[in-house]
Parts: structure tokens; C-alpha cells; sequence
């Protein structure tokens, strides 16, 4: 339905919001499929399945046309994803949105952890004066320890006002206080967008990483809570795959990586976690009783 519908508003229209009037806006993917294809080892099926959703989103960053979100109510995992990948979100005040899949032994699967990381360390400049000729690096892991922890902990807003404290929203989305009137400024929105001259955006390849230096920082700090009490064994292996993804994997510090490296590392994550049985665990546990299960 995505891919349709950027097809359609490149060929005949304005722009696309991408909004509903039921009570949640999303509370996340099909996890009872995703439990079926795990629970009989359907690898390919579920590395299609992620791969899809990866570019159904990518699909809505780069249209030729503004793409707006208008969350409201519940915008969990999948559906956060959505949002993230708008070009702008206009939310209701009463938006509650995280990236929650941490809760059934996943991580974000859509391009979550690549939309928070950007959200977090793109306002960072490349270079700072220093006595170092021609200024150097500012280092990025404190920027990524706050996408990390956004993540690892399931942290959902408890406002639309929240998630722009959280990353979820970025300085340019905008927040509407009558949920009557959501649908339609998100619909001014993007004229608004089109009016100004909207130039569509292109795939990044200059996305810096922390890389193996990042990556044992975040360890040390897994194993500190682990230790501590704070998380369980299985928490911290989950842990640990969502640093690698957000250090974007096996590389140096201050790598410069693309996208489809990064959503290539959050596939393969993804689909591997998929196929543990405490993850399957906490995915059945959610499904039959709605609450996440700590094992």
C-alpha cells in the first residue's frame, strides 16, 4: 500500500499524509507472523519480510513528493518507523511513540535504530576548532549512547512534547493540540512543504560511525547492568546486537558509512534474534497475554 501510494502522489498529486482516524495510529508490525515464519526456520521469508519493510520506508523518505505523518494515540515499533521516515510529522499532542520491539527480544527492524541515530548525532558539525591544524572531530558516542539507550530501555513518550525530548521528533516536526484538527494540518503541512519548493532527499553515504571503539564502550556499560542486576542475560545479548548495529558494526572510529550498510547490519540482527528461542519466548508471551516477558 506504501509503494502504491508514492507512486500515485509522484504521478497525480501534492504530496501524502499518512494518517487515520482510529483510535491508535500503529501499535507495530504482525508479530504473529513473524513468530510463524520463525517457529519454521522460514529464513529467506523473514529476511523478505524485513527487507520490504526497510524499503516501504525508504520509499516514503525519498519520494519526489513531501511525505507527512499524523500519529496520534499509540505509534509503536513498526509504526514509529513510519513516522521516522516521513519527511515531517505533524502529531497530536497526545502522541505516546517509541521503538519498543527490545520488549519481544527484537530490535527495530524498519530502519528505527539508522532514523535515531541520524536524529541524534546529525546536528553534530564534522569539525570543531582546535589547536589540531585544521580543527578535529567532535566524538560521537556520547549522541549515540542517547539512541542506545532510547532503544535498549523501550522508552516510549508520554506526549508528543516528550518525544521531541527523546529524538522520536525532530526540531522541524510540528505538534497540533485538537486531534479534530490533525488530518488537516498535516494536509496544510505539506502544501505548505510544496509552496516552499520541496526537494526531495537522496541516500546518505556519509553517515560517521563509532565503530569498534563505540562498540566496546557500550559493552562495558551492558555488562556493568548486567552485573548490577539491573537487565537479564538475554537482555544484554539483545543489548549487544543493537550496539553493533548503532556503531555501525566492525569498523574504525569515524568510519563514514552509507544507509543500506547500516539497514544491511539491522537486517542481519534482526533476523538472527528472530531465530532464538528466548526470543520466540517473549514473542509468544506478548501475544498471549499483552505484557512483555523478562527472561
Amino acid at each position: 500500500m506504501i509503494n502504491y501510494s508514492v507512486k500515485e502522489i509522484e504521478e497525480n498529486f501534492e504530496g501524502l499524509v499518512i494518517g487515520n482516524h482510529g483510535r491508535n495510529f500503529c501499535v507495530g508490525a504482525n508479530l504473529m507472523l513473524l513468530l510463524f515464519e520463525a517457529q519454521n526456520q522460514n529464513w529467506d521469508e523473514l529476511q523478505l519480510i524485513v527487507k520490504q519493510f526497510q524499503d516501504a520506508c525508504r520509499r516514503i523518505k525519498y519520494a519526489e513528493k513531501p511525505v507527512v505523518a499524523a500519529p496520534s494515540g499509540m505509534a509503536l515499533g513498526g509504526g514509529c518507523e513510519i513516522c521516522m521516515a516521513a519527511n515531517k510529522i505533524r502529531a497530536h499532542a497526545e502522541t505516546y511513540i517509541g521503538l519498543v520491539e527490545v520488549g519481544v527480544g527484537l530490535i527495530p527492524g524498519g530502519g528505527g535504530n539508522k532514523e535515531l541515530l541520524l536524529a541524534n548525532i546529525d546536528w553534530v558539525p564534522p569539525v570543531v576548532p582546535s589547536a589540531f591544524p585544521g580543527g578535529s572531530q567532535p566524538d560521537l558516542i556520547p549522541y549515540v549512547a542517547r539512541a542506545f539507550e532510547t532503544i535498549a530501555m523501550a522508552k516510549v513518550s508520554t506526549s508528543a512534547k516528550d518525544a521531541q525530548k527523546l529524538g522520536y521528533l525532530r526540531p522541524q516536526d510540528r505538534i497540533t493540540m485538537n486531534r479534530d484538527h490533525l488530518l488537516y494540518d498535516a494536509k496544510e503541512t505539506v502544501l505548505a512543504m510544496v509552496r516552499e519548493g520541496y526537494s526531495p532527499l537522496r541516500p546518505r553515504d556519509d553517515i560517521r560511525v563509532t565503530g569498534r571503539t563505540g562498540k566496546a564502550l557500550f559493552e562495558l556499560m551492558i555488562y556493568t547492568m548486567k552485573e548490577g542486576g539491573y537487565i537479564t542475560d538475554y537482555d544484554a545479548h539483545i543489548a549487544e546486537k543493537l550496539a553493533y548495529v548503532l556503531t555501525g558494526g566492525d569498523v574504525q572510529q569515524n568510519t563514514l558509512v552509507t544507509e543500506e550498510y547500516l539497514l544491511g547490519l539491522e537486517r542481519e540482527a534482526f533476523v538472527s534474534l528472530c531465530g532464538e528461542k528466548k526470543t520466540q519466548d517473549r514473542m509468544r508471551h506478548m501475544l498471549q497475554t499483552n505484557r512483555p516477558l523478562r527472561n
